[in-house]
């Protein structure tokens, strides 16, 4: 049986939307955050090697990293739904958004999170500002350009990027004035059905960070 096992407020959302989005029969194991470091729990941690979110089991199989869910989980029980084919005129645009999500994106913010607010003194801050920068300018525009992140239809290139733009905030405290794109397309997937159960199911009482 295919569990998803999700850290409150971390990465693991993903995966959840992405069951949803499917309409996968599932089971969602919760797990809330250490009260003293707002870190994963030490029960969270002993499921992978690496004790970070997101982790699935299905059967023996124990799978860690968002990319990686989410090819497994489409290409075993997705009947190619969210993943476009290769002959599809958005396939590279999907495969681009999809890898640059945490590969780039994700990375960067996380840089910015580590340097903090001794990050001026840092001889690496600008160069980490000037990519966060040019990366939320990047999402402007692609939104600016189609109505999801992989082209003409949602694919898991928005189930990987849309926690980097609205959840993950909640470390950070960015806000999105000036990315009307962005705040726009945020409205759309808010509006999905898959997406607010998921989101009910993986937070509850959080209202998710659409603004």
């Amino acid at each position: 049986m295919l569990t998803v096992h999700h850290l409150r407020v971390s990465q693991s959302e993903r995966i959840v939307w992405l069951c949803e989005e499917l309409g996968l029969d599932y089971v969602l194991k919760i797990y809330d955050r250490r009260a003293d470091n707002r870190l994963a729990p030490d029960e969270y941690k002993a499921l992978h090697p690496m004790g970070i979110a997101p982790v699935i089991t299905d059967g023996d199989l124990v799978l860690g990293e968002s990319g990686a869910i989410c090819d497994y989980i489409c290409g075993r029980y997705g009947d190619g739904r969210l993943t476009p084919k290769p002959e599809d005129p958005d396939f590279a645009d999907h495969l681009f958004w999809f890898h640059w999500s945490n590969g780039t994106f994700m990375a960067t913010l996380m840089m910015q999170l580590v340097l903090g607010a001794n990050g001026d003194s840092n001889p690496a801050s600008p160069f980490v500002a000037d990519r966060s920068r040019r990366g939320w300018e990047m999402i402007e525009a692609r939104l600016g350009e189609a109505p999801f992140f992989g082209g003409r239809n949602l694919t898991t290139a928005d189930i990987m990027m849309v926690y980097c733009v609205t959840t993950s905030r909640a470390f950070r405290g960015t806000a999105l004035d000036g990315y009307p794109n962005l705040k726009a397309y945020l409205q759309r997937i808010g509006e999905r059905p898959a997406y607010a159960r998921a989101m009910a199911k993986a937070e509850p009482g959080m209202t998710p960070m659409l603004g």
